[in-house]
């Protein structure tokens, strides 16, 4: 099973990439040459004041740091991944418990994408998805809807980060995998998140259109979360925003603002319920940045400008410098510039 990376692993990625052998870092750090080989290997825990020298060392900006962990645990702790290989190994007698698991490790993974991005997890993250597909057909009894729910979970993660590294094609095509598996499961929520991701690509391939298609789907899903239709009645309004600067004549304009204002509607039903699990990143801030989206597809720069300040100075730390921001940043900086 794949695995994210470990603080060793990071170490490791970075001081290579620096173009640093482990004497050099170690000089650097006043360590020993011994002390940086293990903790690469895993074989010795890091103090935390040891971890920030290294991370200023290597000029990693907080990268290294984001994946520390004091206990050296990592994301699961080692009765945790005890049970992830039993599991493997006799998924016959998988239980609810044993998912649980599965569920926790995939949690953890999410929160590393928003930090490091998606080409360190991407060869693990599918080859993970590819042995929960295979649990899944072994699998038969109390613990199979819910070992389906997260099986799709590990196959829209997968998806999405393909669509991250554009690789467009592969990614619509994990994500409807996940998307089928979600409605066998009968769990609208993520059948209605790979539809949304569907057309987050569509986003990123200028297919206004397809846009327009899978976030009305995304909306229309029976069980999705009144967090994700307001999400996807804004970015169905940014397919229309997009449509209108192609035909100005058409009522596009019209749409997208009606959408805009449906979304407003929906925000005091949202703000009474937490998003869902799989979903965290969507509170009423995150939908700013893309509010801020279709306003400036429709030349509202005042107010795009606005909501994508708001919406990123509201990201949680761990989000602030997301390689997923950068699409709302370069926003903000053309909106500014065109006030």
């Amino acid at each position: 099973m794949g695995e994210i990376e470990s603080f060793g692993d990071v170490l490791r990625r970075l001081r290579v990439a620096a173009g640093l052998t482990q004497q050099e870092l170690a000089r650097r750090t006043h360590m020993t040459q011994p002390n940086v080989s293990k903790i690469e290997s895993g074989g010795q825990g890091v103090p935390e004041e040891a971890a920030d020298r290294l991370d200023k060392a290597l000029n990693a900006d907080g990268r290294l740091m984001a994946v520390y962990d004091p206990l050296d645990t990592g994301p699961l702790n080692s009765d945790q991944r005890n049970r992830i290989a039993w599991t493997v190994r006799h998924p016959g007698l998988m239980d609810a418990a044993a998912v649980d698991v599965l569920a926790a490790s995939l949690a953890a993974q999410r929160r590393v994408d928003d930090l490091i991005g998606p080409e360190p997890m991407l060869a693990g993250a599918k080859g993970q998805a590819r042995m929960m597909t295979g649990l899944l057909k072994q699998v038969r009894g109390p613990a199979r809807p819910q070992l389906s729910a997260v099986t799709s979970e590990y196959m829209q993660f997968a998806g999405w980060l393909l669509a991250e590294a554009r690789h467009d094609r592969l990614a619509v095509e994990w994500l409807t995998e996940a998307g089928d598996i979600a409605r066998i499961a009968n769990d609208g929520t993520l059948a209605a998140q790979a539809s949304n991701f569907k057309g987050f690509v569509a986003r990123q391939r200028g297919r206004p259109t397809s846009m327009v298609k899978w976030f009305v789907r995304a909306f229309e899903e029976p069980g999705a979360h009144v967090a994700q239709r307001i999400g996807d009645t804004i970015q169905a309004a940014q397919g229309y925003a997009r449509l209108h600067t192609l035909s100005p004549d058409s009522g596009y304009r019209d749409t997208a603002l009606r959408l805009l204002a449906d979304a407003d509607d929906l925000v005091d039903e949202a703000g009474k319920v937490p998003p869902p699990a799989t979903a965290y990143w969507l509170t009423p801030t995150f939908h700013l940045l893309n509010s801020g989206l279709a306003h400036l597809a429709l030349h509202d720069h005042a107010t795009a400008a606005d909501h994508f300040r708001t919406g990123l100075e509201s990201l949680p730390p761990n989000q602030q410098n997301a390689e997923w921001t950068t699409e709302y940043r370069l926003g903000l900086a053309e909106a500014e510039e065109a006030r």
